[in-house]
């Protein structure tokens, strides 16, 4: 008998009916308290052999319509390799075509990264030398913001600052983050200890434990947009960014980058303080070198297409790489991955996925080294 459920860590699905396995017609939950919606994983039982067709209803009503173009869901059997599977945006739905191989089988828009996988990532970063663990305080839901520190901070180092996932269906942003972290605590690494050396990390991974935990796709427990909450955090609404903007003040910031994921682009790209006009030419060339690094360090990223200057108005300073680059007079970039493929070096089997978003992560290394060189 067919069954479909998402009753675990971030899942999000509303059964419409699921009579029949040629037309299953499924609703995305929208976060708590907000209108957003995009965000699905789900799994489907008793289905082997049998040629899924599935209806997402409301796809032409989610917050990233155009994320839908060229897009394809991804598929897992055993929840660590994700596959993509066939998927087209046909008359204002998300259609869904797939014959399982397995009794059992998740769906989801990325590869899920569970609160309880950084759960493990929190304990193993703790078992290196390196890393200090720092509690910072308690999401509205009652989970644990934790800070990681890797290296012993001193007047003569320099303080970066990395952050991912305020919008927690941007899974991307956590697998990118463990795999910059796998790479900086392996002792084997010497660009790692170069790095080191000159410089103090502070890692926030995950900003929005509840909204992941809820299968929200861009907001937290009550609905707010963390990454629209910098100006001016509350306890109430976004203790989150609260927590950890008092942490950035009690350390000092010289270089930020947010990790983040995009619906609709098919690259991987930085948004930087291009267009903010507090930002001074100093600090827009060290961001510009840092993406002519990365670029080197990285196939998988490009210059050439991203987000428009000014395109977010007066919600400009409200936005996490904005404020910390405005407070500090430093570099604070958005590194914004796909949902799709990366169209400049497609993958037909996985599309850009959680294997690559933590080679990306890897690959940070080298900019964030070659920004600290002397001058």
């Amino acid at each position: 008998m067919l069954k479909i459920s998402s009753g675990f860590d971030a899942g999000n699905i509303e059964v419409l009916d699921a009579g029949r396995s040629d037309d299953i017609q499924l609703a995305i939950r929208k976060d708590n308290n907000s209108d957003f919606f995009q965000w699905f994983h789900y799994r489907v039982q008793g289905a082997m052999d049998q040629a899924l067709k599935m209806r997402l209803c409301n796809a032409s009503e989610a917050a990233y319509v155009d994320g839908w173009d060229d897009y394809q869901a991804v598929a897992s059997y055993d929840r660590k390799y994700w596959f993509r599977v066939p998927t087209r945006y046909d008359n204002g739905e998300l259609v869904i075509e797939h014959e399982p191989e397995q009794n059992s089988i998740y769906y989801a828009y990325f590869a899920p990264y569970s609160y309880e996988r950084h759960l493990d990532l929190i304990g193993w970063a703790q078992q290196s030398p390196l890393v200090a663990v720092e509690d910072l305080g308690t999401t509205l839901d009652g989970r644990d913001m934790n800070l990681l520190r890797i290296g012993e901070p001193s007047p003569e180092k320099k303080v970066i600052w990395l952050t991912a996932r305020q919008h927690p269906g941007e899974t991307m942003a956590e697998w990118c983050m463990e795999g910059f972290l796998d790479s900086l605590l392996d002792s084997t690494n010497a660009q790692a200890r170069r790095l080191l050396q000159r410089a103090v990390v502070y890692a926030v991974p995950n900003m929005n434990p509840d909204g992941a935990a809820r299968g929200h796709l861009r907001t937290n427990a009550v609905g707010a947009n963390l990454n629209r909450e910098w100006q001016t955090p509350t306890p109430e609404r976004s203790p989150e960014v609260l927590v950890v903007r008092e942490a950035m003040e009690r350390s000092g910031v010289d270089l930020f980058l947010d990790l983040h994921g995009d619906e609709a682009l098919p690259v991987n790209f930085i948004a930087g303080q291009l267009g903010v006009p507090t930002a001074s030419e100093a600090v827009l060339q060290q961001e510009h070198q840092f993406e002519l690094d990365l670029m080197a360090a990285s196939a998988d990223f490009q210059m050439e297409r991203g987000y428009e200057p000014g395109k977010f108005g007066e919600e400009t300073m409200t936005i996490a790489a904005n404020w910390v680059g405005h407070r500090f007079d430093c570099p604070a970039m958005t590194l914004e991955m796909p949902f799709k493929d990366h169209d400049l070096m497609p993958d037909p089997e996985q599309g850009w996925s959680a294997e690559r978003s933590m080679r990306l992560g890897e690959a940070l290394l080298f900019p964030l080294t070659r920004w600290l060189e002397p001058q």
